[in-house]
């Protein structure tokens, strides 16, 4: 079982007089890298994109897909009453919300992988105790079954990469996975890691000037 460091992959295309740096997509869940240097030939190579879903958010609305619309995201996987890797990673989230709260073009998801504990008024008051409390942030709970179904198949979510266990099974990953506007994933970094979250923002950045 490979446990992943960072997937900050990225290919540099000369073009001209200028270097084109492209990310990689993920189409499984290995996380085998596939460099595409024309992006019009994605739909061609490329199978695997974010399924449909809703879930409740901590502003006790609903957020699904077409939330995400034109948008890059983030999704992440925690817990309220995590007291391990979960505040690290909320940490490095909020390194990413202080430089994205007003962008209209990205968003953070986090679910819950324990949604029979987490209610939207639990995550309203965590998101408010723990986060600046920006627009584009959502924490989401819903059916354990749906969460965990969405999490695997998806966005192979999991601690150990290629690694896919039973819906049954308590889903926990420090992993956060960068989702472009065609909610195709294109990286996965290690969530507890500071210096992963400058390769991070990097990447996003690329993803949000397409």
């Amino acid at each position: 079982m490979l446990k992943i460091v960072s997937c900050s992959l990225f290919f540099i295309i000369l073009t001209g007089c200028k270097n084109e740096i492209i990310l990689p997509y993920y189409n499984t869940p290995d996380f085998t890298p596939i460099f595409i240097d024309d992006e019009s030939q994605a739909n061609k190579i490329i199978s695997h994109s974010i399924s449909d879903f809703e879930f409740e958010s901590d502003k006790d609305i609903k957020v699904s897909k077409s939330t995400l619309k034109n948008k890059v995201h983030i999704a992440s996987f925690i817990f309220t009453q995590c007291g391990s890797v979960c505040p690290i990673m909320i940490e490095n989230l909020k390194t990413l919300e202080k430089k994205y709260k007003n962008s209209n073009d990205f968003a953070m998801l986090s679910f819950s992988v324990t949604p029979w504990i987490d209610s939207p008024e639990v995550l309203n008051f965590y998101k408010k105790e723990y986060t600046q409390n920006s627009n584009n942030w959502y924490f989401l709970t819903g059916k354990k079954n749906k969460i965990y179904d969405l999490a695997r198949k998806s966005y192979f979510a999991e601690k150990d990469i290629g690694f896919t266990k039973d819906s049954t099974d308590f889903l926990h990953t420090e992993h956060f996975l960068l989702v472009d506007k065609t909610l195709r994933i294109r990286g996965i970094y290690n969530g507890t890691l500071s210096l992963e979250m400058q390769h991070l923002i990097e990447d996003i950045k690329l993803l949000k000037n397409q």
